[in-house]
């Protein structure tokens, strides 16, 4: 990481869903090449413990609790960031709810609801506020967490699916409103991720949906699903901040409307 310091010296990155693995692994390699962070998050106590961390002496690092689905509270958070960072630069739009796991015919129309709020809604009423910001300035660079779900439709995640397909879509029709301004947006989408709660959680709950595509026993799915990745391996989280600082900084400076797959190959 040492060659990389200081890139983003002067910028000001904001990433939503900041506590979570993705989010906090991103904050960490981005704060570490002197980017200022705006961490945005419902949990408090999370945000508070994550800015202690990635604050150094030469580094601000500031939390804000918000609800991306709601839009005055996001305009309200992003007035705000504004205010204390005088800028935003960056945009990492990464907070997102997985949701059940059902066949289509099961599936539970108050999650699905969920899951296309906070993940559609919320990305969108975040991107619209901060790109308000950033045609102003003619400068930004937008990065959204789309995911291979959105990409190959897996069984079992109707609502997580169309919520990630739909980001696909909001980032190559962002990249055209807004490439006029200066302003890139381009798409990550990270396929299995492990080990830890997120892993473990999606084996537990393909195990259980009863799909033929999955067994009923974890072991066998982490097994299945490890085996449908050509590289033969779940990724480590932290082999996603280096494709996001990749498309954030100038090495991508001819890309926009790319979703960029982080999936070990794709079959």
């Amino acid at each position: 990481m040492s060659d990389q310091t200081g890139n983003f010296a002067g910028k000001v990155i904001l990433i939503t869903g900041g506590t979570g693995n993705i989010g906090l692994a991103t904050a960490s390699r981005l704060a570490g090449m002197g980017a200022a962070v705006a961490l945005l998050d419902l949990d408090e106590g999370r945000l508070a413990e994550a800015c202690k961390g990635l604050g150094t002496q030469d580094t601000l690092a500031k939390g804000y609790v918000c609800n991306v689905t709601s839009v005055e509270d996001v305009h309200k958070t992003i007035n705000a960031i504004i205010s204390d960072f005088g800028k935003i630069d960056f945009l990492f739009n990464n907070a997102g709810y997985q949701g059940s796991f059902a066949p289509l015919h099961t599936y539970p129309e108050d999650d699905f609801a969920r899951v296309m709020q906070i993940n559609v809604c919320g990305a969108f009423n975040v991107m619209k506020a901060v790109s308000e910001h950033m045609v102003s300035r003619r400068f930004g660079r937008i990065v959204n967490t789309a995911s291979m779900a959105g990409v190959q439709g897996p069984p079992n995640m109707a609502a997580y699916a169309a919520s990630k397909f739909a980001i696909v879509g909001l980032t190559q029709t962002a990249s055209k409103d807004l490439a006029p301004y200066n302003i890139r947006v381009n798409a990550i989408s990270p396929a299995f991720m492990g080990p830890g709660f997120m892993w473990d959680r999606q084996v537990e709950l393909q195990a259980s949906a009863g799909s033929q595509y999955f067994s009923t026993d974890p072991e066998e799915v982490s097994r299945q699903m490890i085996n449908s990745v050509p590289m033969r391996r779940y990724g480590d989280i932290n082999e996603i901040p280096g494709v996001v600082a990749f498309l954030l900084g100038e090495d991508s400076s001819y890309m926009t409307g790319v979703n960029l797959p982080i999936a070990g190959g794709i079959l």
